[in-house]
């Protein structure tokens, strides 16, 4: 009877270890093991469309769709963190966020503290006005103007430089639309923003009272940032785009928001 009993208890302690082993390591409905699949937080600025908005609720733009459809091909999950865009950078180098794409410009300054990615759109700055303006056309033309800028952006850099080529005055925002709105206000003559982002607004808004006036002010190109020690992700998102640019879904993402492929 010892036996039985002995032999039954074995058998229970089997089955039981053979259930703890197989835990969070196989499928049950296909058998296959399971991977468990990193998770990225990526700060954004959630006031700067087309790359990256919120509409009905949800955070939308190229940005968004960009970074959302390299986590996909690369086998990983995202979680973003909108905040102001002069927080972004800092919060990468204090290990807060893991990464971040918000129309981030690739500068030789950024280089010297995050890690950015292959390039993956061409911008560049451009003079913007209210819609009855005529006295500006040029960066010659700022002489005893006001500029209004976002504070931490490539454009706040070239705004100073004119500002100090020229005598103009600077005013600082913290978000694109009341950056905006002073030049509407005219409590600012000009404004300078990415050519594809002012674009977008003129397009999409009537009401917007802007215009762009002159050539382009450089070109700028669009890195994704991330911690500069973090090699594994650049290099997940390096490869991500190259198969986004390759299989066309880059340029699919592109135009579902201005019309037309990148350059």
């Amino acid at each position: 009877m010892k036996k039985i009993v002995l032999s039954l208890i074995g058998a229970v302690i089997a089955l039981t270890l053979s259930a703890c082993g197989n835990e969070n390591t196989a499928d049950p409905g296909t058998g296959t093991n399971k991977e468990e699949v990193k998770k990225y937080t990526f700060g954004t600025d959630a006031t700067y469309p087309p790359f990256e908005f919120e509409k009905d609720g949800k955070y939308t733009g190229i940005d968004i769709d960009l970074i959302n459809a390299i986590a996909e091909v690369e086998g990983f999950e995202v979680e973003l963190k909108p905040m102001d865009f002069k927080a972004i950078i800092p919060a990468i180098t204090a290990g807060q966020l893991d990464g971040a794409i918000a129309g981030i410009s690739i500068t030789d300054e950024r280089k010297q503290v995050v890690s950015l990615s292959d390039p993956y759109y061409e911008a560049g700055l451009s003079l913007i006005v209210r819609s009855d303006n005529t006295t500006i056309n040029r960066p010659e033309d700022l002489a005893g103007k006001t500029i209004a800028i976002k504070k931490g952006t490539s454009g706040a850099k070239m705004a100073e430089e004119l500002a100090t080529k020229y005598g103009a005055e600077i005013k600082y925002f913290d978000d694109s639309p009341t950056m905006y709105q002073e030049v509407v206000n005219k409590n600012a003559d000009v404004t300078l923003e990415d050519f594809p982002v002012i674009s977008y607004k003129i397009a999409v808004d009537p009401d917007a009272n802007l215009k762009v006036v002159g050539d382009r002010l450089n070109g700028d190109f669009y890195g994704i940032a991330v911690g500069k020690d973090n090699e594994e992700l650049l290099q997940k998102i390096n490869d991500g785009l190259k198969k986004l640019q390759e299989n066309g879904k880059y340029d699919e993402i592109v135009k579902t928001y201005i019309g037309t492929t990148a350059k």
